[in-house]
C-alpha cells in the first residue's frame, strides 16, 4: 500500500517539478537573473536521490516500528474527510518538532545542514535534503500512529507535505496576501533559508505558518528598508562544496571540536547536543547570540 501511494505522489509530483523548475527558470533568463548554477542544481538533485536510498532502506524498518505502535493505540478512525484534515495538521505539526530539532541541537543540524548549504534560492534547492534524516525522521510519526492514523497514511500525507514544501523553495512569488496567515508561503521560506542574524531558525513549518507563530519562531520577511537584504546560506559558507564535504563537514567539525583537550566531558557533550554555534570559551556565536550582538550594534 505504501509503495502505490508512492507512486500516486511520484506521478502527481514529477510533472509539477518539471513544469516549476521550467517555468523559474524561463523567467530567471527573461528578467537576465541568474538564479540557477548547473553545480549547484546538480548537487540538489544527488542529494535528494541519496536521501531516497536512504529512506529505501529505512522503509521497511520504520513500517515495522510504526505498525507496532499503531497497534498500541486505543482509537479508531473512520477515513473521513475530517481524517485527512486531522492527519494533515497532525503530520505537519511534529514534522515542525522534527526540524525545529535540526536547527536547535547540532547533532541533528550536522544532518540537517545540507539542506541550507546552497547560496542561491530556487525551486531546485526544495530538493536538497538531509541524506541522513530518513534514519531517524519516523520516529517523530510514532504520536501520529498512537492517535489512532495508520502508518501508510502518515507517509502519503508526509509525502503531500514535502510537495508544498518545495513550492515555497523561490524567489519569484512575492507575498500572498491573507495566505501569509496561514501557509508557509515562499516569502516565510525565504527568511529561513537567510543567514541573516535576525532571521536565523525562523519559520520552521512546512505547510502552515502558524506553529511557528504559536510556538514563537515566526519572522515576517522585511523590506529592504526595515532590514538588509537576505543572503542565502549558512553563516560561514563552505569552502569545500564537494559533495562528500557537503554531507559530513559538520560531523567533522563536531569530532574536531570533542577531541579538544582543553575541556571537560560535559563541554564535549555541549559541543555534540548543544545549539549550533555553541562554543565553550565564545570563539562562536548561537544564533540567538549573533541576533543580540546584531541589536546591539544597530543600536550606536
Amino acid at each position: 500500500m505504501r509503495a502505490l501511494y508512492d507512486q500516486i505522489i511520484l506521478l502527481l509530483s514529477t510533472p509539477l517539478a518539471v513544469l516549476v523548475i521550467g517555468a523559474e527558470l524561463l523567467i530567471c533568463h527573461l528578467e537576465g537573473v541568474k538564479s540557477y548554477t548547473w553545480k549547484d542544481t546538480i548537487h540538489n538533485f544527488v542529494l535528494s536521490l541519496l536521501t531516497g536510498v536512504a529512506d529505501l532502506v529505512m522503509r521497511g524498518i520504520s513500517l515495522i516500528v510504526l505498525t507496532w505502535f499503531f497497534t498500541l493505540g486505543s482509537f479508531s478512525w473512520s477515513h473521513s474527510v475530517l481524517y485527512w484534515i486531522i492527519l494533515l495538521l497532525f503530520t505537519d505539526m511534529m514534522h515542525y518538532w522534527l526540524h525545529r530539532l535540526g536547527h536547535q541541537c547540532r547533532f541533528f543540524w550536522a544532518v540537517h545542514v545540507n539542506h541550507h548549504t546552497s547560496t542561491h534560492f530556487n525551486f531546485s534547492v526544495g530538493f536538497r535534503s538531509g541524506v541522513l534524516e530518513p534514519f531517524y525522521s519516523f520516529l517523530f510519526f510514532i504520536p501520529i500512529t498512537l492517535a489512532g492514523f495508520a502508518p501508510v497514511d502518515i507517509f502519503f500525507m508526509y509525502s503531500v507535505c514535502q510537495v508544498w514544501a518545495i513550492l515555497t523553495h523561490t524567489e519569484k512569488v512575492r507575498k500572498l496576501g491573507w495566505l501569509e496567515y496561514i501557509f508557509v508561503t515562499p516569502s516565510h521560506h525565504r527568511v529561513h533559508h537567510a543567514s541573516n542574524p535576525k532571521y536565523l531558525d525562523k519559520n520552521m513549518g512546512t505547510v502552515f505558518i502558524f506553529w511557528d507563530k504559536l510556538f514563537g519562531t515566526f519572522q515576517e520577511e522585511l523590506p529592504p528598508q526595515q532590514y538588509k537584504p537576505i543572503n542565502y546560506g549558512i553563516t560561514h559558507p563552505l569552502e569545500d562544496d564537494s559533495l562528500p564535504n557537503i554531507i559530513f563537514h559538520e560531523w567533522g567539525a563536531i569530532m574536531k571540536d570533542m577531541r579538544r583537550k582543553d575541556i571537560d566531558f560535559k563541554k564535549k557533550l555541549k559541543y555534540l547536543f548543544g545549539p549550533p554555534g555553541w562554543s565553550h570559551d565564545g570563539s562562536r556565536l548561537t544564533s540567538e547570540e549573533m541576533r543580540v550582538k546584531e541589536q546591539q550594534s544597530s543600536k550606536f
